[in-house]
């Protein structure tokens, strides 16, 4: 009778759909995608169409399964594989880190500025996102290459004899990928700082607390949230970009997107890029789920 009564209640009209939709996309786009993936990493390299082996065969009555598992060994002994992760990882985080830097205080002063501005500013945010993003990196490459924006500037006021490096070097991947990712990081802040009750910092003012102090005090922890939102936002999909790194970045640049993109289309090897793509994925379950608890505890928080 108890579960009755909780199927009825779970199909009650409207709930049922409300609730359906968000785990049918979820079913349709991610999960689907990812065991025909997950299935085709255990296969082997074939020459045929599709170019990989079918992990089930039959003759007769006589099924037989064949799981490969060599891909992902060789990934975890082969050292290009293990330093390429390593780099996207460090590429990721320290990008995260500088549109966190250089995020929090453009969001902080949206949020504080008058109601009328807000809007204004946001749209300068967003702006970027009307122009291709291929378009806008092909700017920055115009802007720092040799005899780029930058270059001929410095060069005309005297201040370089001769122009700067900045192409191809993890200056530029940096410098591209940062503008790239930091309005993910901006928006997910400006959503809680702009909540924020400004009389916090008002009392704390009058209780003798310095700008800094109050800062760390108050306007910190209560915008933890979108830190760990903007964090998740920036660094997720910097860990496999590929096409800043292809048109900016340095020939030694190691990025998992670049790996993918030469086992699939270079080499043909579907079932070592899967298992590539598989062990990316399962590295990003992990901040993940992070957020997941650090929300379900808020929220346990808030109800408590």
């Amino acid at each position: 009778m108890n579960l009755k009564r909780t199927l009825d209640a779970w199909l009650r009209p409207g709930r049922g759909t409300v609730i359906g939709i968000p785990y049918f996309w979820l079913l349709l786009f991610f999960l689907a995608p990812f065991f025909i993936v997950l299935k085709i990493s255990f296969s082997e390299v074939d020459i045929a169409v599709p170019p990989f082996t079918a992990l089930m065969s039959s003759e007769g009555s006589r099924v037989t399964f064949a799981f490969n598992l060599e891909n992902y060994a060789f990934l975890f002994s082969d050292e290009l594989y293990i330093d390429t992760y390593l780099s996207s990882l460090k590429v990721a985080a320290v990008t995260t880190i500088a549109c966190l830097l250089i995020g929090y205080p453009i969001a902080y002063a949206i949020a504080r500025a008058s109601p009328a501005a807000r809007n204004t500013l946001l749209l300068l945010v967003m702006l970027p996102f009307w122009t291709s993003f291929l378009i806008r990196v092909y700017a920055w490459m115009g802007i720092l290459k040799d005899n780029g924006l930058i270059n001929n500037l410095l060069l005309g006021l005297g201040v370089i004899s001769e122009p700067l490096r900045m192409m191809h070097t993890d200056f530029s991947l940096y410098v591209v990928m940062v503008y790239a990712y930091l309005p993910f990081m901006i928006l997910p802040l400006y959503a809680h700082l702009v909540k924020m009750d400004p009389r916090l910092l008002e009392a704390a003012g009058d209780l003798g607390a310095r700008p800094w102090k109050a800062f760390l005090a108050i306007t910190l922890p209560l915008s933890k949230g979108g830190i760990i939102a903007g964090s998740m936002m920036v660094f997720i999909p910097a860990v496999g970009e590929f096409v800043i790194p292809e048109l900016v970045g340095g020939t030694e640049t190691l990025m998992i997107g670049k790996v993918l993109w030469n086992e699939f289309f270079d080499n043909n090897n579907w079932p070592m890029a899967s298992s590539v793509a598989i062990v990316m994925v399962c590295l990003l379950i992990l901040p993940i789920v992070f957020f997941h608890r650090y929300e379900t505890r808020q929220l346990e928080g808030d109800r408590g």
